[in-house]
């Protein structure tokens, strides 16, 4: 086992050992979700509300070893397997993160996501950048449109410029961190405009090639 894989694994073990911790402390019912303002707007039992991001956590990381045996493209991955593992590891931090500030909520130590949320989502959009930039032709991880899947040039083309795009959406996500209520919107606006325009790019760099 390499060493990203056994951060991996040693990051779900944490969070089920400081979520095994906390949960005596905690109230019966836990925050769930936060509305913009950063207060909190719902709740769960606490035994399926300290449940959710470790369940989440593993069926993803299952998830994501299973998808590089089933892809027909298989082989591609050992091209930018570093990276991929990378994010891997990178989404495992991510979802620790939000679980201590559910268990830390919970204990009375109330950490507003609009701090936390912009910063996480930023720093994980630009690890994406990385990975992105290093994608080779794969039929899951990158930007799949029918143009980057018809023709490797315009594959590496797209994804060149994805990579750089993703991690300026990354930076400006954080900035959001002191916009307070509207701090979502530094979430949710950079991601969809780098998505419509890489589609876009896509499609004229294949019509470009084709002419």
């Amino acid at each position: 086992m390499n060493l990203i894989r056994s951060g991996i694994v040693a990051l779900i073990l944490l969070t089920l050992a400081v979520t095994i911790l906390a949960y005596p402390g905690l109230p019966d019912q836990i925050p769930s979700h936060w509305n913009s303002a950063g207060e909190v707007d719902g709740y769960l039992p606490k035994f399926w509300g300290v449940l959710v991001i470790p369940v989440v956590m593993i069926a993803f990381t299952a998830l994501f070893a299973l998808i590089p045996r089933i892809d027909p493209l298989r082989a591609n991955y050992q091209k930018f397997q570093m990276y991929y593992e990378g994010f891997i590891l990178v989404f495992a931090v991510f979802l620790l993160l939000i679980q201590l500030q559910i268990l830390l909520w919970g204990l009375g130590y109330p950490i507003s996501p609009n701090l936390l949320l912009p910063l996480i989502m930023g720093a994980l959009f630009i690890y994406l950048g990385f990975l992105i930039e290093h994608a080779e032709p794969n039929w899951f991880v990158g930007i799949r449109t029918p143009w980057t899947m018809s023709s490797e040039q315009v594959w590496k083309k797209t994804h060149t410029l994805g990579g750089t795009l993703f991690k300026i959406a990354g930076i400006l996500t954080m900035v959001g961190v002191v916009f307070g209520k509207y701090s979502l919107w530094f979430v949710l606006v950079p991601i969809l405009v780098v998505s419509i325009s890489l589609v876009i790019y896509s499609y004229l760099a294949f019509r470009k090639e084709k002419s």
